[in-house]
């Protein structure tokens, strides 16, 4: 089970908001800054790239992809609304949706109509299920770093390196009735950000 999985069923506390000087660069990117899309640009590169070269298998067509995507970002900064998720979260479903369309391009022009729809739309189960997991990953990694340090390091060590409660205890030399309320707490955040999210 993953930790969004584990997250939606955790208890409702506070959270942190997004960073102030995301709003701002947001405003800034909204109002046709280009110095606030350089900066996005310079925050997201790196993810956007990971996950369109996981998906497309193939450094050209990622990076044609990517320059889409933050295309996209620019033409439709009105549309991000910061109740519905993070930046990262946008920009990265942004780069989902564009790695689908180039997944589906990728289909040959069918002799057998019926044929060919069979192969896109198996073809497109297969993407959708890998690129919704890849996607799940950088929204995790992105909400983790919202949380308490001490508490996005415990479920680190639990969701990313596979370890339990006891064995991070072990490992951390933290108490192990800590590492659990620590869990817990981070939990009951990540359920929060996720409920936001949906509102």
């Amino acid at each position: 089970m993953s930790a969004m999985a584990i997250a939606s069923g955790a208890a409702r506390v506070g959270t942190p908001r997004p960073e102030r000087d995301e709003r701002g660069l947001v405003g800034r990117l909204k109002r046709r800054d280009e110095d606030a899309l350089r900066e996005v640009y310079e925050r997201f590169a790196r993810p956007t790239s990971g996950f369109l070269l996981g998906v497309l298998r193939d450094h050209a067509t990622a990076e044609d992809v990517q320059q889409q995507v933050f295309l996209q970002v620019w033409e439709r900064a009105d549309s991000y609304d910061p109740r519905r998720g993070s930046l990262l979260t946008w920009v990265m479903l942004i780069a989902r949706s564009r790695a689908l369309d180039e997944l589906r391009r990728r289909v040959p022009e069918p002799r057998d109509a019926d044929g060919a729809i069979a192969l896109l739309e198996a073809s497109q189960r297969a993407g959708d299920d890998r690129l919704d997991e890849l996607v799940e990953q950088w929204h995790l990694a992105d909400m983790l770093a919202r949380l308490p340090t001490a508490e996005a390091a415990l479920l680190r060590r639990r969701f990313h390196d596979g370890r339990s409660q006891s064995e991070i205890a072990a490992e951390t030399g933290v108490p192990l009735g800590t590492v659990k309320a620590r869990m817990r707490s981070g939990l009951e955040r990540l359920r929060r950000m996720l409920d936001d999210e949906r509102a």
